[in-house]
């Protein structure tokens, strides 16, 4: 392996187009792209990623490597929003520091999109049991999140001027995280994959020959909005640019550490698996944060995951994780 590879990954067309976006916005260009086509964008991408794991694991099956990979998954779902709950907490108030911690405990799901695609641009091989794991990431973060919060939560904020706090409806959260639209497809094409095997993957593969185009159209439409994001974050931009970099790079260094001495990983999957550590959602946390913690500022939780988060991942930090994994 030689540096070609992983620099091949910034000047791919779907990172390039991902620029494009966030220039159009910075030139204010009226380029869009209309919301319904962007809907159907992330709907392809999680459809296709799930059936094609589906596919991997009915020929992989379960074996105890696989079984403790995912358990690895969830544990760092619960363990990384509470030491950053921590961090945030010396600027936050205790709703904000718990909803974005959330968001950095979860997942996102087009990080890893991308991180995929990386590794079958490098024809590296990967197994379809991380999108398992990606499905299992997403909801155990939202559950800390919300115990973070009603466990610190002090007389710093008052809800309706009466110094009182609704409980948590715990209904509705776990049902946002369990059965939100992006996890039920996800989850439900890697059911489907699984069900039907070789004779699915025949009919289905023609489909899965899109990925590419379509990965890119939706990185053009996730510029713009990241560049629309950003400017929430006026008035916190160096902590929250720090600790947006350099969080990321803390979970990825500590899952690559996991994942070559504890999981003994391959490199595709040990990618992956670091991706999930490294990545924050902007998608179903911060909506399961808005009901769940109506306290919380989503001028944070979006912008800091979208703006600048996920950036730096699929620019730099996809192919960072990839060299160091090498190289370790």
């Amino acid at each position: 392996m030689n540096l070609d590879l992983v620099l091949s990954n910034i000047i791919s067309p779907p990172i390039l187009f991902f620029v494009l976006g966030m220039f159009s916005v910075w030139v204010k260009s009226d380029l869009e792209i209309p919301k319904a086509l962007a809907k159907f964008f992330s709907l392809y991408l999680l459809l296709d990623i799930g059936f094609h794991g589906g596919y991997e694991l009915h020929h992989n099956g379960f074996s105890w490597n696989i079984v403790t990979t995912l358990i690895a998954c969830m544990l760092l779902a619960f363990v990384v929003p509470v030491y950053a709950f921590f961090v945030l907490k010396r600027k936050f108030n205790t709703p904000d520091a718990a909803a974005v911690a959330a968001t950095f405990g979860s997942i996102s799901a087009v990080t890893f999109i991308t991180a995929v695609s990386f590794l079958e641009s490098a024809q590296i091989h990967y197994g379809g049991y991380m999108v398992a794991g990606m499905a299992l990431m997403e909801s155990p973060a939202i559950i800390v999140g919300v115990i973070l919060f009603q466990t610190f939560k002090g007389k710093e904020i008052t809800l309706n001027g009466k110094g009182l706090y609704k409980r948590p409806q715990w209904g509705h959260i776990l049902k946002d995280a369990f059965f939100n639209g992006s996890v039920l497809l996800l989850v439900g094409a890697l059911l489907i994959g699984i069900v039907t095997g070789d004779a699915g993957w025949k009919a289905f593969k023609p489909f899965d020959s899109l990925f590419k185009g379509i990965l890119t159209f939706y990185l053009l439409d996730n510029g713009i909005v990241a560049a629309r994001r950003l400017k929430a974050l006026r008035g916190s931009v160096v902590f929250i640019v720090s600790f947006a970099i350099l969080m990321p790079l803390f979970n990825a260094l500590m899952a690559i550490l996991v994942s070559n001495h504890l999981l003994g990983l391959g490199e595709g999957d040990a990618l992956l698996f670091t991706v999930l550590a490294a990545s924050a959602s902007y998608i179903a946390v911060p909506a399961a944060m808005r009901l769940a913690i109506p306290e919380s500022n989503p001028a944070f939780t979006v912008p800091v995951a979208l703006g600048i988060v996920f950036p730096f991942n699929v620019i730099v930090g996809i192919p960072l994780y990839f060299y160091l994994i090498h190289i370790l």
